[in-house]
């Protein structure tokens, strides 16, 4: 009989917060100046990706409602049917390319086959693209990154694999870790300290955790883990703006022009702010921007954001181990340096909250939990927010893909708790970029809000 691998908790909740109006999925996209060689890509796919047990296992959801589901290797598994070729219509430009990653963000993957899928796109221009759609129960985003980036070159020559059909090892060879160090892939610090004590009482008594004015377990729980989980439970619903509300099925995409990190870097220099600080409050005053321009009040809202809990030795793994914090975006400050002032103090008091080990073992409690609690949960993750913020610090170096220089890189990852609005910053290759992901029943002009972001981005660049 073939292995099977149960999911872990955590993984297993990702699954089941999959819902047509919110799909677990983290989608990316990467541009190149010349089309895409599909024959050199799929050997690297076979000769690399495939090194991973996790793309060549799909997931089992047995009949019986107490059963676990588990990963079983896919029986049929054909790479084929995971590499798909297309072509951009017209007018073949940003604009078009973004309206396909829109597409594919709206569309599920099939959950008969493992839960990963590349679309080749060709006639971006005179290059090409690739958009690469992944399960989140598969791993979370800075796991699925690493992977990814093992398909890259730092320079520029280097000799195509030959196709070698499966793999035949079981487990992904240790020696790719190395290359993720290369890549400057632990730019993600471990943020909070390993809690023991209290775990299992916060995930057993998950049920009146949720439902209590002030849960017995708490008490049962260290002091500073106990106040991260209070405030989280206990916090105030996020105000109603047009960002905030009933999902549909349409997505949409969009992301921005590259930002010279020497430019950021010189605002840095001027302000004292780091990069996350400054980009962070961009963006608070790009949505901003939005909602006064709609005739909408700019009242302050949190956005939950995803911190990498894995250790320097677990950066190679695959599975998800993550947890969320809760910022207060200072939307409603209407002045450019004094809410720069309180983004950099509100990040700087996040350092040292255990809110991100609590939201972890919360979202370990889904993926056990019945569906009553597991709803509960996932309604109690969407009222504290507004929009999901990722900030990922790339490669600062041009990596090279199918023989090839990658011009541009962009992902996003799902929406946890239902939430409709999705912000991704990253770097790569001494730029910046910034990424969009709405709901379009609720912001169906997210290049509005892109708008926003020049105008603030230009504001602070011209004050130093």
């Amino acid at each position: 009989m073939p292995p099977i691998t149960p999911l872990s908790n955590v993984d297993a909740a990702w699954l089941k917060m999959e819902d047509p109006t919110n799909l677990m999925m983290v989608t990316g996209v990467l541009t190149f100046a010349r089309p895409v060689d599909r024959t050199y890509l799929r050997a690297l796919v076979e000769s690399r990706l495939l090194q991973f047990d996790r793309f060549r296992q799909r997931v089992v959801r047995p009949a019986l409602p107490l059963a676990p589901n588990y990963w079983e290797f896919d029986p049929n598994f054909n790479v084929g049917a995971h590499l798909h070729r297309v072509g951009l219509p017209h007018p073949h430009d940003k604009s078009a390319l973004q309206e396909l990653v829109s597409h594919l963000m709206s569309t599920s993957l099939d959950f008969s086959k493992p839960l990963w899928q590349m679309h080749i796109v060709d006639g971006y221009g005179e290059g090409g693209a690739i958009i690469v759609r992944l399960h989140h129960a598969m791993a979370d985003g800075m796991a699925l990154v690493g992977v990814l980036l093992a398909l890259t070159e730092m320079s520029p020559g280097a000799p195509q694999p030959e196709p070698n059909g499966l793999p035949d090892v079981q487990e992904p060879p240790s020696a790719l870790t190395g290359s993720f160090e290369a890549l400057q892939l632990r730019a993600a610090r471990l943020l909070g300290k390993g809690v023991g004590v209290g775990r299992r009482a916060l995930i057993e008594g998950l049920e009146t955790v949720l439902n209590a004015d002030r849960p017995r377990q708490l008490a049962e729980l260290s002091s500073d883990y106990a106040h991260a989980a209070s405030k989280l439970v206990l916090r105030a619903p996020d105000p109603k703006t047009i960002y905030k509300g009933k999902l549909g099925l349409a997505k949409r995409a969009v992301w921005s022009r590259p930002l010279p990190m020497s430019e950021v870097k010189a605002m840095r220099r001027a302000t004292g702010a780091t990069v996350n600080d400054l980009m962070t409050s961009i963006v608070t005053g790009g949505l901003r921007r939005y909602l006064q321009a709609r005739g909408e009040a700019a009242v302050d809202f949190r956005a939950a954001v995803p911190v990498n809990l894995r250790g320097p030795n677990e950066m190679g793994g695959m599975g998800n181990k993550f947890g969320l914090v809760f910022v207060d975006l200072p939307v409603s400050t209407p002045d450019v340096k004094q809410r720069l002032a309180i983004v950099r103090h509100r990040m700087e008091s996040l350092k040292e909250t255990q809110e991100a080990p609590v939201s972890l073992d919360i979202l370990a409690a889904i993926g056990f939990s019945a569906q009553a609690i597991q709803d509960q949960v996932v309604k109690l993750i969407g009222s504290k927010a507004t929009a999901v913020l990722t900030n990922v610090p790339g490669p600062p170096i041009p990596l090279y893909l199918a023989g090839q220089p990658i011009e541009s890189l962009m992902f996003w990852v799902p929406q946890s708790g239902r939430l409709g609005l999705g912000i991704s910053i990253l770097s790569y290759a001494n730029n910046i970029y910034l990424g969009l992901a709405t709901d379009t029943g609720l912001v169906p002009d997210p290049d509005e809000i892109m708008l926003g972001f020049y105008a603030e981005y230009d504001e602070l660049l011209g004050m130093i």
